[in-house]
């Protein structure tokens, strides 16, 4: 049941993570509490928060972290959600079967009732950036839920620069876009590449929620990592929420760590798609070739 006012408070949580598992969920569950102390409604963990991010090398070991789903994670997540009455969106490396893993969101809505799962659909291969090694792309398709606090969507990272993913979640009528990342820069290419590198990836996801009226909340983390060697990858932080017309209303530090709440007035993706009407007017006979590889 929707709450009777329009104004939801989204809880973006931006951490560092440490090589101890254990001690990286306890940690995002304090933060969880912390953002439904604050107001939150709907909290957001940033990708994979439960290791450092382990696709810096392709390494059998590291298909160890993950863990089904019901699983522990799930399970801590729920409760917390049933003792705040919040809706979480987490990130877990889902074991499916042997042999069979995914990049998983999990959708908890504000009872503690598991809602569904989405798994990452676009999976890259850069790199620092193996993820084809680790994970299967996603089989759920593209998805929207009717939480309590409102409908929302779920996409992974990569999944961030693909507009096509965006549309067919709003089309579903997702309110707001969660964007769990694990996003950062190769530290030799910073100096050279790290302003373009870092706008790029902001601009295109603010321009999902001019293209499709509504809002966009994304949550990465911060901190160096080398689980690896080598030089690792600087995660770049900046956690945002971005408006109906892709507005930045918030945004979080490049290298702390961080509880971002963020007060939403899901009314106006009403009021921004009746003005900016491109659902109305898309050329729904015309996009068939959308659907090919390449048209030569």
């Amino acid at each position: 049941m929707k709450p009777s006012s329009s104004v939801v408070k989204l809880g973006l949580l931006q951490t560092r993570c440490s090589p101890d598992p254990a001690a990286n969920v306890k940690k995002t569950l304090s933060f969880a509490e912390r953002a439904a102390k604050q107001g939150a409604q709907i909290i957001c963990t940033p990708e994979l928060f439960r290791s450092q991010y382990f696709c810096q090398s392709e390494d059998h070991e590291n298909f160890k972290l993950a863990e089904s789903i019901p699983g522990p994670t799930t399970e801590a997540f729920q409760k917390l959600a049933r003792k705040h009455s919040v809706v979480v969106i987490a990130s877990v490396f889902e074991k499916r079967a042997a042999g069979l893993y995914h990049n998983t969101a999990v959708i908890i809505d504000a009872n503690g009732s598991l809602l569904g799962l989405y798994r990452k659909m676009h999976i890259p291969d850069d790199p620092l950036f193996y993820e084809k090694f680790y994970f299967t792309p996603g089989d759920l398709g593209f998805r929207a839920w009717e939480t309590r606090h409102g409908k929302i969507g779920a996409l992974i990272c990569w999944d961030q620069w693909y507009p096509e993913g965006a549309r067919l979640t709003a089309l579903q009528g997702a309110e707001i876009l969660f964007y769990p990342t694990a996003i950062g820069w190769h530290p030799k290419e910073k100096p050279k590449y790290g302003a373009r590198q870092h706008d790029a990836w902001e601009l295109i996801q603010r321009s999902h929620a001019v293209a499709n009226g509504c809002y966009v909340a994304v949550s990465n983390r911060v901190g160096l990592e080398r689980p690896a060697g080598g030089d690792g990858l600087e995660f770049w932080g900046q956690s945002f929420v971005a408006d109906t017309s892709g507005q930045i209303l918030a945004k979080a530090s490049m290298n702390k760590e961080e509880v971002l709440v963020v007060p939403v007035d899901l009314g106006k993706v009403d009021i921004t798609r009746t003005h900016w009407p491109f659902l109305r007017d898309r050329r729904v006979d015309a996009y068939g070739d959308l659907t090919r590889r390449l048209i030569d």
